[in-house]
């Protein structure tokens, strides 16, 4: 029976985060980018890459969301997601709450009981702030999953204190 998983925050590094899986904000390409995506790939080595070649050939859909090998970092498995960009007009909202909720979906699939997440679309993909950070927070709690922590992983002291109000 699914439960709903408990939301935390940290400051810190996703790279480095000791949890079952670690979720990546890819691009459509799944071949390793800017920002998160440039940091999990960094981490984890070349395995990720290969892995996104091999199970992603054609890349992802945004809204999607898939798994790779974690690679060179403490995490068992990345799940990768696509997140609107914002700033390229994809503004659909529902498209930002898929990835949290594919996300979760997948962690289910792979039973993973702990997952870090960034705030996707947060970055360079422009998503407005104080939105990107209610739809990671709602979307994490209202999702029914097996997940135990679905731990947000904030990157720098404004999203900290954004994440750690919107969780009350």
């Amino acid at each position: 029976m699914s439960g709903h998983a408990e939301v935390t925050v940290v400051a810190g590094d996703i790279t480095t985060q000791a949890v079952d899986a670690v979720v990546n904000a890819a691009n459509r390409g799944m071949r390793g980018g800017g920002g998160v995506d440039g940091a999990i790939h960094a981490a984890g080595g070349p395995e990720v890459l290969e892995d996104c070649r091999r199970r992603f050939p054609d890349g992802l859909a945004t809204g999607d969301a898939g798994w790779t090998t974690a690679g060179r970092m403490p995490a068992r498995w990345v799940i990768h997601v696509v997140g609107p960009n914002w700033t390229r007009g994809e503004r659909d909202r529902s498209l930002l709450v898929s990835c949290y909720a594919r996300a979760l979906a997948v962690a289910d699939e792979l039973g993973a009981g702990s997952v870090a997440f960034p705030l996707v679309s947060a970055g360079v993909y422009g998503w407005p702030f104080d939105d990107a950070v209610a739809a990671a927070v709602t979307t994490l709690r209202e999702t029914p999953t097996e997940v135990r922590e679905a731990r947000i992983v904030a990157l720098g002291r404004r999203a900290y204190d954004g994440v750690v109000a919107a969780l009350g």
